[in-house]
């Protein structure tokens, strides 16, 4: 009989045990213990955590950068294309504007025929004002054609090949032209220089001449046909004992930043030359 109450004895007392922890648990009784086994348990989760993050972060690191990296290589092309991008449509957008103004201008003067070309190169010598053009003699350009832009004179064609010219500026040392001042309504000559300065020269001492006074080929000479704007004068000198006037001159177009160019082609030239008598010595 003792043998058999034993096991159920022990029964009872477990489970009395057990709905007494319960009670106590229930009861707040274990909170203590339960928030310091819970927080150790938190800190040791946390530690291997920290060590595992800072080990994958060590692994995937060198992968990353080397991502990044190309990445960032990447990002520079496509900028850098961009960019050019925008230059080039910049370049179409400068260009179109030109050849429409100078279509405008060959419109404006329909007494005229006119070639359009390309500034393709300059002369280096710092004396001499020369630019070349990619039409020539395969274009019918011939020396002596007068060369203007949609702003005004630009020079004179100098020499022809097949497919290209060189175009003498009115800035060169060696150009000489016929003009006339438009409000003060007399004839003058123009001349460039080694620095490419412009001045009139030959202005009579009874003509009054202002800055601002606009400057035009007067077609004298034979060398330009008339009307054709070159600049406006800046300043005047007069002096008592000399017989005419100078003043200088700035011209309307800027030969620093020529792109495109009229050649007018149904124009040429007389050398009359022969027909002015020279001094006997």
């Amino acid at each position: 009989m003792k043998k058999s109450l034993s096991p159920n004895l022990q029964t009872a007392v477990l489970v009395l045990v057990a709905i007494g922890v319960i009670g106590l648990a229930l009861g707040g009784y274990f909170k203590s213990i339960s928030d310091i086994f819970t927080g150790g348990l938190v800190g040791v989760q946390t530690w291997f955590s920290n060590r595992y993050m800072a080990l994958v972060d060590f692994l995937t690191v060198p992968r990353d950068t080397t991502t990044l990296r190309q990445r960032n290589s990447e990002l520079e092309a496509e900028v850098s294309r961009l960019q050019n991008q925008i230059i080039d449509l910049q370049q179409q957008v400068t260009e179109t504007e030109i050849l429409s103004a100078l279509v405008d201008f060959a419109r404006a003067s329909p007494e005229n025929t006119y070639k359009a070309a390309a500034v393709i190169g300059r002369d280096p010598n710092p004396f001499l004002r020369y630019v070349i053009i990619n039409i020539g003699s395969n274009d019918d350009i011939r020396p002596g054609m007068p060369v203007v832009t949609q702003q005004g004179l630009v020079g004179q064609v100098d020499a022809v090949i097949a497919e290209a010219a060189r175009v003498q500026l009115i800035s060169d040392s060696g150009s000489v032209v016929n003009i006339r001042l438009e409000k003060a309504d007399t004839e003058a000559v123009l001349i460039g220089s080694l620095t490419g300065d412009l001045s009139l020269d030959m202005i009579s001492q009874d003509v009054t001449v202002e800055p601002g006074d606009l400057v035009l080929t007067s077609g004298l000479g034979g060398g330009y046909p008339p009307n054709i704007l070159i600049g406006q004068v800046v300043s005047v000198r007069t002096r008592e004992f000399e017989l005419f006037q100078q003043a200088s001159v700035q011209s309307i177009v800027d030969f620093s930043k020529l792109e495109y160019v009229l050649v007018i082609t149904n124009f040429r030239p007389v050398d009359t030359s022969p027909l002015i008598p020279t001094p006997e010595p």
